[in-house]
């Protein structure tokens, strides 16, 4: 495309370049705030004209106006939802896959880009505990990431049924919405297996509801490694050994909390995850790459590709090469190579350095758990699994958390959102960034005095 309008490449290469490197240099990022769509239009305009605004007025425009009114995820006290904070080493890499338009869907297009890929996913399933003939592929997002499981899940469980074709899925309902999602788009039933009184899933609840409901209905069963509320991590192994008695497919998914596996203080909670026969985490949250990056893995991939394998006379050639295509593991065709910032970085750094910054979460997060013990007007909801702090501020009502969540952030000070446990508004803090101190923590909790 070569239109007058389209500006000199070079010059907007080298203020990308220097955009990019001082974004990362900036210590904090600014937090941001957001804007309303009339806000925003009043600043920026039109921007899609049939002549063009150029590139120089674009980029302005993104860097004055478009990107402030972005939230900084990164932030080291954006504290809601699972924030993301990639390395920077991942985040300049992700520049080149960018630049480098690698199709990685087949080891035809892309062998070298899925080679390293698939170094950082053995990386993954090792810490998992799988055996060497497991593997996978990275997709957009931990939704992806459970639909693909649970479509081959079905598949398998299709093929093996001698009666009636199995259509249920058992989990609790503190796994993640994408489980309900995937059910929804899949077609089959959710049935909901009561929590423990540590809010996990165990064995013996999910015997007598398989038991009740007839477990040849059932096709998978969904075990969670760290809710996102809480960041809870259920009763793998007790699960584990009820799916393999009953012959039901075991998945497990740890898309925010999977990441804790490289970290010896909290390994123990996640004994009997080696069992199961698909596994999520997600790198752009606990393992520092950025969106949008899960990591999705199978013990039999053989099985994934039965179930995901796409067959058109086009792709012959494909199929026929006996090769390894990411795109046979996972819904979709078309797939850029999302996970190689996070194998650059991995590279980088080496994996104990993983392990370092994932502990100095843990830390922060213990701290943040004895500093609410400490103060008499707060009051923890449970004790940590992970690095997820839910608590309450004693005395107040929804409106007042939305009132002191909304302040600061319009202070740009920090960005912590209510949330709601068995119906009670309360908030909480999702600590995945090394960034985020134990000075962020008391800093933030002394605006609720």
């Amino acid at each position: 495309m070569h239109s007058k309008a389209s500006g000199d490449i070079e010059t907007i290469g080298r203020a990308v370049l220097a955009y990019a490197e001082g974004r990362l240099k900036l210590d904090p990022v600014p937090l941001d705030n957001p804007l309303t769509p009339t806000e925003l239009l009043g600043r920026v305009g039109q921007t899609i004209t049939p002549e063009g605004i150029t590139g120089k007025t674009a980029f302005d425009l993104f860097t004055d106006v478009l990107a402030p009114a972005c939230l900084s995820v990164d932030h080291p006290r954006f504290l809601s939802f699972i924030p993301c904070a990639p390395t920077p080493a991942a985040a300049m890499f992700d520049l080149v896959v960018g630049a480098s338009s690698v199709y990685a869907g087949s080891w035809l297009e892309g062998s070298g880009a899925v080679f390293a890929e698939n170094q950082a996913l053995r990386w993954i399933a090792d810490l998992v505990g799988l055996p060497a003939a497991a593997g996978g592929n990275f997709v957009p997002g931990g939704t992806i990431g459970n639909l693909s499981a649970l479509v081959a899940a079905r598949h398998t469980a299709r093929a093996n049924a001698t009666g009636s074709r199995p259509y249920r899925v058992a989990a609790t309902f503190g796994a993640h919405s994408s489980v309900r999602s995937a059910c929804e788009v899949m077609d089959a039933e959710l049935v909901g297996v009561p929590l423990d009184a540590d809010l996990r899933l165990t064995g013996p609840a999910l015997r007598k509801v398989l038991e009740d409901n007839g477990p040849e209905t059932f096709f998978a069963v969904v075990a969670t490694a760290g809710t996102t509320n809480l960041g809870i991590v259920d009763d793998l192994a007790s699960v584990a050994e009820v799916c393999r008695e009953l012959g039901i497919w075991f998945h497990v998914d740890g898309a925010y909390g999977g990441a804790g596996l490289a970290a010896p203080s909290v390994r123990g909670l996640f004994d009997g995850v080696e069992h199961c026969d698909s596994f999520i985490v997600d790198p752009h949250k606990w393992l520092f790459a950025p969106f949008d990056c899960c990591a999705l893995l199978y013990r039999d991939p053989e099985l994934a590709r039965a179930a995901h394998t796409q067959h058109a006379a086009y792709l012959d050639v494909l199929n026929d090469s006996g090769a390894w295509n990411p795109t046979d593991y996972s819904i979709g065709l078309t797939r850029r190579a999302r996970g190689l910032p996070f194998w650059f970085s991995l590279a980088m750094h080496g994996t104990n350095a993983y392990t370092e910054a994932i502990e100095r979460t843990l830390t922060v997060s213990r701290f943040a758990a004895e500093e609410i013990r400490r103060r008499p007007e707060l009051e923890l909801v449970r004790d940590p699994d992970l690095s997820v702090v839910g608590f309450r501020r004693l005395g107040w009502g929804p409106d007042d958390y939305q009132e002191w969540s909304d302040r600061l952030l319009h202070e740009e000070f920090a960005f912590v959102v209510p949330t709601k446990h068995e119906g009670e508004v309360l908030t909480r803090f999702a600590i995945v960034n090394p960034m985020t101190s134990e000075d962020d923590i008391t800093a933030i909790l002394d605006t609720m005095v």
